[in-house]
């Protein structure tokens, strides 16, 4: 068997088969990246006051090419369209995509199915850094505050694991997820003091909410910021797709192929890590989205990481938006944390992709 049949997991029943299954997952990915755009499209018309699809494809053509305001609709609709809703359609799509292109790059990294990118302590850097700004910095810095500072624990957790693990990753990957795992319980620790020392219950409150995630109060900079490093993400994770794929069939494979696996994994980790960080900085911890889109991703498109990475950042992109969707509309006018719906949807989804790979019957 060739490393491209062990990669891909197909059989070798002759090149037509191949041929037609890589077309097959090919369209998927097509189909996948419409069904995003027409997620994104439909999702910003949700909301208290109701906007067509078509109107809302209108409004946002328009402000890209910077036509005024159409007199098929007000100012108030404009307003609503452009200023309150885009801007979280988009961090979505920023936030799912990279989340679900980082649990499957780190699936491959640590060679472990249940690998997300918050074993590795990330969120829990950036949820310390958070409720420090919450509860003891709050009126010290601007709009940028909590990002700046949930983005600096972030960077702090990931050097912490580093430091513990990062000289065995390469011989044990299971190490490094260990002191990930570590790291990220005495960070929840420091986080869980900073609210129960708070004398504001609003700050309390707030950082509750914000270690659920939500989307609720981004803004352009921030949006502009996350795109950004969703689109890095994309291109440099794809770039590295040859990497994953030696990473992920092992390091003895990796090495005879010229990939050096500790050099190799520690790059992209820190890499992986820097990404979730920004994202978690702007939308707060958000769950499962990292652990279970991946596998979805595979069923469609196999597991070769140049297909797995863009059809992982289409579906996590689309799982995000009616994510959101879902914490505007369930409970009006109040909006829940997005974090708590996809951890609904997540656990059962994980638990039926368990039971169909046989995990949880073995």
């Amino acid at each position: 068997m060739t490393f491209n049949h062990f990669i891909t997991g197909t059989p070798l029943t002759g090149q037509a088969t191949l041929g037609e299954l890589s077309r097959q997952r090919q369209r998927n990915l097509f189909l996948l990246a419409l069904l995003t755009i027409a997620i994104a499209v439909i999702s910003t018309g949700f909301g208290p006051v109701p906007i067509d699809p078509l109107t809302v494809f209108l409004i946002v053509s328009r402000r890209l090419v910077g036509q005024p305001v159409d007199a098929y609709w007000s100012d108030a609709i404009d307003a609503i369209v452009w200023i309150t809703r885009v801007p979280r359609v988009l961090m979505a799509i920023a936030v799912g995509s990279s989340l679900a292109m980082a649990g499957a790059a780190l699936q491959a990294m640590v060679r472990n199915p249940l690998a997300d990118p918050y074993v590795l302590g990330v969120s829990s850097g950036a949820s310390t850094g958070a409720a420090l700004a919450i509860t003891v910095l709050a009126g010290v810095g601007g709009a940028f505050l909590l990002p700046a500072a949930a983005f600096t624990g972030a960077v702090v957790s990931i050097l912490m694991v580093l430091a513990i693990g990062g000289r065995a990753a390469g011989s044990s990957p299971f190490r490094l997820i260990l002191a990930g795992m570590a790291v990220g319980y005495a960070l929840s620790s420091v986080t869980s003091f900073l609210i129960f020392a708070s004398d504001s219950p609003e700050a309390s409150r707030s950082v509750m909410f914000w270690l659920l995630g939500s989307l609720a109060n981004v803004h352009w900079p921030m949006v502009q910021l996350c795109l950004a490093v969703a689109a890095l993400a994309v291109v440099v994770l794809t770039l590295a797709s040859g990497w994953l794929d030696a990473l992920a069939a092992g390091d003895d494979t990796a090495m005879a192929l010229g990939v050096h696996p500790l050099r190799t994994r520690l790059t992209l980790m820190i890499f992986v890590s820097l990404i979730v960080g920004v994202m978690v900085a702007g939308a707060g911890s958000i769950g499962f989205v990292g652990l279970i889109v991946p596998h979805m991703a595979r069923a469609l498109v196999g597991t070769r990481h140049r297909l797995l990475l863009p059809a992982s950042a289409c579906l996590g992109a689309s799982f995000l938006l009616v994510a959101d969707v879902g914490a505007r509309m369930l409970f009006p006018p109040a909006e829940i944390a997005i974090g708590v719906l996809t951890g609904v949807v997540g656990a059962p989804l994980m638990l039926l992709l368990l039971r169909k790979t046989g995990q949880l019957t073995n």
